[in-house]
């Protein structure tokens, strides 16, 4: 029996289960596919077009910039993936999230052009967010890139500016196990003559050589563009540009001034295109905001929400936990996918936690709370003698670890829920909370 004929008043969930049944690979690096489609689309952004990558900080990064923009005036568009609660948060435009209805329009003129072309749900949903973007008259597009970089499919968008955040280890399976590598295929989003930021402040000499190699305007974190700052405020200093006297970004986080610094710097660069005054950054820095990134909920217990899923994401979790004020006891809801480098994501949090409730994720690549915790108690097997030794338990998914979690935790303790977007959506979901 053949499949029903979508078209653009099918409802958004009808649309999104069809996207996952229309490609044999959930991920199938290549830009020739989603290139031919492109193509027949017409697709053109007449906008200035920011291309971010790295492997953390990218949406922060987003984030910052949309709002600056849309505080100095400019109509912005911006991408972002993976969703926490809904696939929309991956769109949104002058600050809204687009709708079901219009993003079924989009899907039902993708799915007229592709012909007999296979997509994955990324590309798919890729070329309509940006036939949604296209056909907005925006000024400007922030586009989070979903996978490396060479081969993702954001990588179709001749950037204007194009910011890489950081390289570490993640998706290693398919970019690489070397920060040398993986900073080859995270570098191929630079142009050769565009501004080609880089805040990471150790960068792969594969990125070095590949900007220069393309003749790109590489700007690198310390040496053409820095911040210093007080408990009060800090400051920006570019190439010909010094902003002063900023509060500190809204988002939370020891690495949020670097991430900061890098959107200051990409504005700076295309400054003749996009003028930005130096209110609209103090606003933008201001009202930026991104779910599950060091996010803190109100009340008691202090209940901390990150997506961390990585060595280094686990790294500045550790650090911004560690400036915070004294909490008796630390209670982890974890759950981490099976390909992720759980282990090295553990090492990070050291003896931090107290307690720890290791959360199943489904899907076939979610980790089982029993196979995480078997993880944790290899780690808590290697506390100092004398030490107390932290607890772990293991549950079917995170709701019910952070069930058990505000069971136990104390009015001053506080509950860190981490490991993936899938963890955080889940505890989310169980509060009656959107993203």
């Amino acid at each position: 029996m053949p499949a029903p004929r979508l078209d653009a008043a099918t409802p958004l969930p009808q649309w999104l289960q069809y996207l996952e049944s229309i490609h044999a690979k959930a991920i199938d690096l290549g830009l020739d596919r989603v290139k031919q489609v492109a193509q027949r689309l017409d697709l053109r952004l007449d906008c200035v077009k920011f291309v971010v990558g790295g492997t953390n900080g990218k949406g922060s990064t987003c984030a910052m910039l949309e709002a600056i923009l849309l505080a100095a005036g400019y109509r912005v568009g911006l991408y972002t993936s993976p969703h926490l609660i809904d696939f929309n948060e991956r769109a949104r435009v002058n600050g809204e999230i687009a709708s079901d209805a219009v993003l079924a329009e989009q899907f039902a003129a993708v799915e007229a052009a592709r012909g007999d072309v296979t997509l994955t749900y990324f590309e798919f949903t890729t070329l309509a967010i940006l036939r949604l973007f296209a056909q907005s008259n925006l000024d400007a597009v922030v586009l989070e890139v979903g996978l490396g970089g060479r081969l993702d499919a954001v990588n179709i968008i001749d950037a204007d500016c194009s910011i890489i955040t950081s390289v570490d280890l993640d998706h290693t399976d398919w970019l690489g196990d070397t920060r040398e590598l993986i900073g080859l295929e995270k570098a191929h989003i630079y142009r050769g003559g565009r501004p080609a930021i880089c805040s990471d402040p150790q960068p792969p000499q594969t990125l070095l050589d590949h900007a220069h190699q393309i003749g790109a305007d590489l700007w690198l974190f310390g040496q053409d563009f820095n911040y210093s700052g007080d408990r009060q405020q800090w400051a920006y200093g570019g190439r010909g540009q010094r902003r002063n006297a900023l509060a500190y970004p809204a988002l939370r986080g020891a690495n949020q001034l670097l991430n900061a610094s890098a959107a200051l710097a990409a504005l700076e660069s295309l400054r003749d295109r996009l003028p930005v005054p130096q209110q609209a950054v103090r606003v933008g820095l201001l009202q930026a905001s991104v779910p599950g990134r060091f996010q803190i909920l109100p009340g008691q217990p202090a209940v901390i929400l990150d997506v961390a899923h990585n060595p280094q994401a686990a790294a500045v979790l550790a650090q911004n936990l560690d400036n915070m004020s004294f909490h008796p006891y630390t209670h982890a809801v974890f759950g981490m996918l099976n390909d992720k480098d759980i282990d090295g994501v553990l090492a990070r949090l050291g003896s931090r936690v107290d307690h720890w409730y290791c959360a199943g994720l489904a899907g076939p690549r979610g980790t089982s709370g029993q196979d995480l915790a078997s993880h944790v108690a290899a780690l808590v097997a290697k506390a100092p003698a004398g030490s107390d030794a932290p607890t772990v338990q293991a549950y079917a998914d995170p709701a019910a670890a952070y069930a058990a979690a505000r069971e136990r935790a104390g009015e001053g303790d506080r509950i860190v829920v981490f490991g993936s977007f899938l963890t955080v959506a889940s505890v989310l979901q169980s509060l009656g909370r959107k993203a």
